[in-house]
């Protein structure tokens, strides 16, 4: 892969306070990743905005409110508005999360757990399939941050997310940030929840920054996606290319939203971690060759 293909990678999570400027400041980015729900209405000055972006840039489409989880099936008016979305915008992705959000008709701001049974396994396939089959293309599932978990659980979360690919061909987003901080809440290894993940079916991986919250009976980190990338989830994300190879890449920050150079500048974080990839993917080339 050339190098500029591998720089076109790249991307960051577009929200409302950059808006104006990606819009005046076309950047060396290719794509843009965008809350779906944000920008149902047609008619608002957000969605105009959005489809005149779109001649600039790639974007990808990153759900919060399809609460896949949820024993009720996806809601149809949710449907219809995220396709009409879809087809207006032709996004290059089109994803959501391992969570719920909905029960009964009362609505949470949380991305919530699930237990990991047989029982969930085969209410979360039913609910990937009916949106895939409604859209008519394949979706993206992410991997959750979680800081409890169901004592009745009876499958890992990786097992749980790969036997969702396998039953619904749906394709995998994999949030690092999301893998390092529950391997600390819940006590299991990084590498273990990563061997587990089909590699070649993740199209796209996330990036972001966690707070540690100190407690009376110790800490809990949050992915509160509102820091810069920590060090320790770069290593992973070397460690995962260098093993797999590139991705599309997203930087996300969704609190204490920074200046758009701040968030730029992770973005060129990411892409010097695909350099070095380049430069030892072609290093090993030679080697083999010799």
């Amino acid at each position: 892969m050339k190098h500029q293909a591998l720089q076109n990678l790249v991307g960051v999570g577009l929200r409302m306070p950059h808006l104006d400027y990606f819009s005046r400041n076309p950047s060396d980015l290719s794509w843009l990743e965008v809350h779906s729900e944000n920008y149902f209405q047609p008619n608002s000055a957000e969605r105009i905005q959005l489809q005149a972006l779109r001649n600039h840039y790639q974007i990808s489409c990153h759900g919060v409110g399809l609460s896949l989880g949820s024993v009720a099936r996806v809601s149809q008016e949710h449907l219809a508005q995220l396709k009409s979305l879809v087809d207006v915008i032709d996004p290059m992705f089109v994803s959501d999360h391992l969570s719920w959000s909905e029960h009964g008709g009362h609505y949470f701001n949380d991305l919530l757990p699930l237990p990991y049974t047989e029982e969930a396994l085969n209410v979360f396939t039913r609910n990937v399939q009916e949106v895939q089959d409604y859209l008519q293309r394949e979706i993206l599932i992410e991997n959750p941050s979680s800081y409890v978990k169901f004592q009745h659980s009876t499958i890992s979360e990786w097992e749980f997310l790969a036997e969702v690919q396998q039953r619904t061909d749906c394709r995998l987003l994999l949030d690092l940030n999301n893998v390092y901080v529950s391997a600390f809440n819940h006590g299991f290894d990084c590498d273990t929840y990563l061997a587990g993940i089909p590699a070649d079916k993740v199209d796209e991986i996330h990036l972001a920054g966690f707070t540690i919250k100190k407690l009376e009976k110790g800490e809990i980190w949050i992915d509160t996606h509102s820091r810069p990338v920590s060090e320790e989830v770069w290593q992973l994300y070397r460690r995962w290319v260098k093993q797999h190879g590139p991705r599309q890449t997203l930087i996300e920050w969704d609190l204490d939203i920074p200046a758009p150079e701040v968030l730029l500048a992770e973005a060129d974080k990411a892409k010097r971690v695909l350099s070095e990839y380049q430069t030892y993917s072609a290093l090993e080339s030679a080697r083999k060759a010799s």
